[in-house]
């Protein structure tokens, strides 16, 4: 564990107790650490926008909590609300199904299952809650990546080792740019053996307010079970939940 990182982080819990400005002098009495140390630790949290400059006080200078803070506690506060919102219609979906059921973000360049509802199904899928997955394996990740903003799409991409899974469809960049092109302009994904072999998984996009895609909700059964007719009723069930619970976060699409 790097302790500069440590001590430089522990300097924000002294914003907790309700004071909003906190001059260096404060901050080095609360710390026991020396002046300059203090001030070097300040000066990186001021640089990556966790703290803020307030105003001088004399030759005192005063900070408080920045916004990068904020936009990161936001992040966190939307992905709790996900669940908790989705929750009640994953239940619902699997009850209705009776095929497990997903739900997705991304975490970095990673995939992240957040909330599983399992079904009764003697065959089911071995995911967990907390899984991590390349973003081009399986049908939820893969649509995670479809709808990300070009510049953020084309940094994951340039970042990714597509030869690290030799059981994916997708070999090259080119390939993995056409199919999630693919991907974005149907409006949902599909994945057969991917995350696991003779497993199909399907998955539509959540939104939310500003009709950003922050989720994926999946579906996720063997293919023995999921036919035609079958997989055909999980997409227009599937589609019908993530409509619910986007207009649930606030988006009016």
């Amino acid at each position: 564990m790097n302790q500069s990182v440590v001590k430089a982080l522990k300097l924000l819990d002294f914003f907790l107790d309700g004071q909003t400005e906190l001059t260096l002098s404060e901050i080095t009495e609360k710390s026991g650490m020396p002046k300059p140390t203090v001030f070097r630790f300040l000066s990186s949290l001021e640089a990556c926008g966790m703290l803020m400059k307030s105003r001088n006080t004399g030759h005192d200078v005063r900070y408080r909590l920045g916004l990068k803070l904020l936009q990161l506690g936001n992040v966190v506060a939307e992905q709790l609300e996900i669940r908790t919102v989705a929750k009640p219609w994953m239940q619902a979906l699997c009850e209705e199904l009776n095929e497990d059921v997903h739900l997705v973000i991304l975490d970095g360049d990673e995939a992240v299952y957040i909330e599983k509802i399992e079904s009764n199904q003697k065959v089911r899928l071995h995911t967990r809650v907390g899984k991590r997955s390349s973003v081009y394996i399986g049908s939820g990740p893969k649509l995670l990546l479809a709808f990300l903003p070009a510049e953020q799409q084309n940094g994951l991409i340039s970042r990714i080792k597509l030869e690290d899974n030799a059981d994916s469809l997708i070999q090259s960049e080119e390939a993995l740019y056409k199919h999630i092109e693919q991907i974005k302009a149907q409006g949902y994904s599909i994945s057969l053996g991917e995350q696991e072999r003779e497993t199909i998984g399907i998955s539509y996009p959540i939104r939310d307010h500003s009709k950003n895609v922050i989720a994926a909700l999946s579906v996720s059964g063997p293919v023995s079970r999921i036919d035609g007719h079958v997989q055909d009723e999980i997409q227009v069930k599937t589609r019908e939940a993530a409509l619910n619970i986007s207009k649930a976060l606030g988006c009016m699409e």
